[in-house]
């Protein structure tokens, strides 16, 4: 399994095609997700790039982050492990 990195700062217009043209400079993209908004399906501006091997994923890290990517500094790092979700969906309260 190769290495996911974590892409924040993009600009709304970004395709997931795009976003693997960037990262196929530094070696194979074995897959991208561009995290949209349930509702509306608009992105948040932020994606997941997972690239197979971790050189290439570090020398993209190094290459893009802080880069100009259509108008903006994207930030690229290792992706950390999603932490456990509440699934209360009550808005935070506690009730009775």
């Amino acid at each position: 399994m190769g290495t996911k990195l974590y892409v924040g700062n993009l600009p709304f217009t970004t395709t997931e095609e795009s976003l693997a043209d960037a990262f196929s400079a530094f070696g194979t993209v074995a897959s991208v997700k561009i995290i949209t908004d349930r509702d509306s399906g608009r992105s948040k501006g932020f994606g997941f790039v997972e690239m197979s091997a971790d050189s290439e994923a570090q020398a993209a890290i190094n290459k893009l982050n802080g880069q100009d990517f259509n108008g903006r500094a994207m930030t690229v790092n290792e992706a950390k492990p999603m932490a456990p979700r509440d699934n209360n969906r009550g808005g935070g309260r506690n009730r009775y």
